[in-house]
């Protein structure tokens, strides 16, 4: 039975979004300190993304909030919505985020997956026509730059299964350069994939890793998938993943087990699970190959079935497992 988004789903990711984007603690910080004057304080240095345990999944708490509101706009909670962004995203808010991400120490700040969730929320806004739209802009663009600083120097992408993952930065980038026709963005983001992964063959995939949200090889594949032509892509796939059809690599399709949700690290599975479901939509999709769409959006349901009822309950997965939840219902990257 295929998973799908609900109203009455949108409801409940709304809401867990709605609990925990404005939570303080517990937080987990990306900070460096030069002396006693950086001390941290959260709702002080980030006084719009404070919340959801750690900055990036408050960006993509907010992001999932703005994509929900759009989709369904006679939402129960859109007016809790709107009075968040309301108060949230205004540009003295939004200069001090920028000015804390323009420290020198800063450099590294969550680079690159908190960047790429910046650009999303901020594509999501412009899909929306929104009025905050133009109000995040300006920090859009500077990850946009950020990211045109820093991919020239990234001889080898990172391929961990976890934040670092280049792959994954790139698919959302290159969805936030396509909607606001940053084709600058799209053209770096299209040469680096092909630079690092054009000659990948039949890797043999090492995963899942014990805190894997990510996987590897399906994430790859779904950026190669984002970034190139159709034909192009389609003869790149058959050699990286050339048994696809014959359901190899096997992990590939076996859902992720937890075995204890209320740890953090163990809990990131069932992202893995969300994400490989995101992915294995998106690879089918432009597949010619109508068995091995099959296959593929089989097990993506086999996936969002293993983690579903896991996306709301313990804080350490529900502070971020919805966003991933409302990518894995999408067909497009």
């Amino acid at each position: 039975m295929t998973v799908s988004l609900s109203a009455e789903l949108a409801g409940l990711f709304a809401r867990t979004a709605l609990g925990h984007v404005t939570r303080e603690y517990p937080h987990k910080a990306d900070h460096v300190m030069l002396g006693d004057a950086d001390a941290y304080i959260p709702r002080e240095v980030h006084p719009i993304f404070f919340g959801s345990f750690d900055w990036h999944s408050c960006v993509h708490g907010y992001w999932l909030l703005a994509r929900l509101r759009r989709l369904y706009p006679e939402l129960a909670e859109a007016g809790a919505i709107d009075a968040l962004f309301a108060a949230s995203l205004t540009p003295e808010k939004v200069a001090v985020e920028r000015a804390y991400a323009a420290r020198p120490s800063s450099r590294g700040f969550e680079r690159p997956y908190g960047w790429a969730w910046l650009l999303m929320l901020a594509g999501e806004l412009h899909l929306a026509a929104s009025p905050y739209a133009a109000t995040l802009r300006p920090f859009a663009e500077d990850f946009a730059q950020a990211f045109h600083r820093y991919l020239p120097l990234l001889t080898y992408p990172v391929r961990a299964g976890t934040h670092a993952n280049t792959a994954f930065a790139l698919v959302l980038a290159a969805r936030y350069a396509r909607i606001v026709g940053d084709d600058a963005l799209l053209e770096l983001l299209t040469e680096r994939a092909t630079s690092w992964f054009g000659r990948d063959r039949a890797l043999e995939p090492l995963e899942p890793s014990g805190d894997d949200f990510l996987s590897p090889v399906l994430t790859e594949a779904l950026a190669m998938r984002s970034l190139l032509p159709g034909a192009l892509f389609a003869a790149w796939l058959a050699r990286f993943l050339p048994e696809l059809a014959q359901g190899e690599p096997g992990v590939l399709f076996v859902p992720a087990q937890v075995s204890d949700r209320s740890d953090g690290k163990l809990a990131h599975l069932d992202g893995l699970n969300l994400s490989r479901a995101w992915a294995m939509r998106g690879i089918a999709a432009t597949l010619a190959d109508d068995a091995t769409s099959e296959r593929l959006l089989n097990s993506a349901d086999e996936h969002l079935q293993a983690a579903m009822s896991h996306v709301v309950g313990d804080y350490m997965g529900e502070h971020w497992l919805a966003s991933f939840a409302l990518l894995a219902f999408e067909s497009k990257p």
